[in-house]
C-alpha cells in the first residue's frame, strides 16, 4: 500500500486545489491572497466591471504578478533574444584528380 502525501488549499470551506508539495500549495495560497486583496481595489475603479470580471481580472493579475511588477516599475516584458551566431561553415576541400 502506497502512502501519498497531499497538500490541499481550502478557502472558506471550499477545496480549491490539491498539490503534492507544500511549496506549491503555499505559492498557490499566496496567489489567492493577492487575488483577494486586488478585488476591492479593482471594484473601486471607474471601470464598469461585473463582479465576475473583477474576480477574473484579480486572479489573472495575481497569477502574473511578476510580469505586472516589471511593468509597474517601467520595465518591458519583451525579452531580448541573444544574438544568433552565424552557423559555422565546415571547410570542405575536395581532392581533385589530376
Amino acid at each position: 500500500m502506497a502512502v501519498v502525501t497531499q497538500f490541499v488549499v481550502v478557502r472558506e470551506g471550499v477545496e480549491k486545489m490539491t498539490f503534492t508539495s507544500k511549496k506549491e500549495a503555499d505559492a498557490y495560497d499566496k496567489m489567492l491572497d493577492v487575488a483577494d486583496n486586488l478585488m476591492p481595489f479593482l471594484s473601486k475603479s471607474e471601470l464598469e466591471l461585473t463582479e465576475a470580471d473583477v474576480e477574473k481580472l484579480s486572479f489573472y493579475l495575481a497569477q502574473n504578478k511578476d510580469d505586472l511588477q516589471v511593468l509597474l516599475k517601467g520595465g518591458s516584458l519583451e525579452k531580448k533574444a541573444p544574438a544568433k551566431k552565424a552557423p559555422k561553415k565546415a571547410d570542405t576541400k575536395e581532392a581533385k584528380d589530376a
